[in-house]
């Protein structure tokens, strides 16, 4: 194994310098697992790392990539042979451990997960850290007793990616979901991918009771700030809002009433440091239950490996649409 190639992202001053790079592997951070990597993919965190507008990585220099799938080519480490399709989501790569944007990566097998069977390499890396996500906040509610019965659910954040593969695993799953989104112009997305009402976030009328009308059956929330407020006083009794993001602001200003009068439960999800058993329920789940057509249309876009450097931009605009996986080596 010679030089490859990789996106490294280098302090430099108080901002930071990314660009291909050829490397070895003595170069790369520790781990016993060496991989090939087939894909990765664009997360908004990987954007933020390589323009140096987010404190992402821990130390420098480290290649970008918060996910990669790839095949195991050198193991130090029985849980993993050579030969195993393997990945890693939202487990420190780019952060702590070089990430997928590279040929090559190697990593602590801890740090690895068996690609599950019924998905492909391309599959994982379309579904991402975003739809790992998703799925981990379904597995969440669920096992606090969220059932279809109790009502509809609403999505915050809708045409995001964790918002996309929530509303389409909670179609599976049998609940009608409510999407809520600051792009109306995008309720034919929303409604091709399991949504079975479009709400404009423009329309909220949130109120100031510490309990307002009970309307919704649960949330998977995107926003935090004055939207998961709201949530918190409209969700009725006995269900689960997820709290996943803060894209409108890290406060929450709202009573313990809904807590303590409707029995309403604020679910925390965090796919860093999860214990196994939880992560392969997620994985099994997305494995077993999300909608392949929802899938392609969630996920359809393909960036080459040398095309890389001009896809942050819209990530960081928030022009983007959809999701995109990153081909370093299809032919794995």
């Amino acid at each position: 194994m010679n030089q490859f190639k990789a996106y490294r992202i280098h302090q430099q001053g108080d901002g930071v310098r990314a660009d291909f790079e050829m490397l070895t592997i003595d170069q790369l951070t520790a781990g016993d697992v060496t991989v090939q990597v087939a894909y990765s993919g664009i997360n908004y965190k990987d954007a933020l790392a390589v323009s140096g507008r987010g404190k992402i990585l821990r130390h420098y220099p480290l290649n970008g990539g918060i996910d990669m799938s790839g095949v195991v080519v050198e193991s130090d480490n029985t849980q993993f042979k050579v030969g195993d399709r393997v990945m890693a989501c939202g487990v420190g790569l780019s952060e702590f451990y070089d990430g997928g944007f590279a040929e090559f990566t190697r990593l602590p097998a801890t740090q690895l997960t068996p690609v599950p069977d019924g998905l492909s390499l391309r599959d994982v890396m379309a579904i991402g850290t975003a739809g790992f996500t998703a799925a981990l906040a379904l597995e969440r509610i669920t096992a606090n007793g969220q059932t279809t019965d109790n009502g509809p659910m609403l999505v915050t954040g809708a045409t995001g990616g964790v918002g996309s593969f929530a509303l389409s695993l909670l179609s599976a799953e049998g609940y009608q979901t409510v999407a809520l989104t600051g792009k109306p112009d995008e309720a034919e997305y929303l409604t091709s991918i399991g949504a079975n009402t479009i709400m404009d976030r423009r329309e909220i009328n949130d109120g100031k009771r510490p309990l307002e009308k009970a309307l919704w059956g649960g949330a998977i929330d995107n926003l935090g700030g004055e939207t998961l407020a709201w949530l918190s006083r409209t969700v009725k009794p006995w269900g689960n809002i997820a709290c996943i993001g803060l894209a409108q602001g890290t406060e929450l200003n709202t009573t313990v009433m809904p807590l303590i009068l409707r029995g309403v439960s604020l679910v925390g999800v965090n796919v860093m440091e999860l214990p196994s058993w939880l992560a392969d329920q997620s994985w099994g789940r997305l494995a077993s239950r999300l909608n392949r057509e929802h899938l392609a249309i969630i996920a359809p876009r393909e960036i080459a490996f040398d095309d890389l450097p001009g896809a942050f931009d819209a990530y960081i605009k928030g022009s983007n649409t959809r999701r995109a996986v990153v081909v370093i080596n299809a032919d794995l």
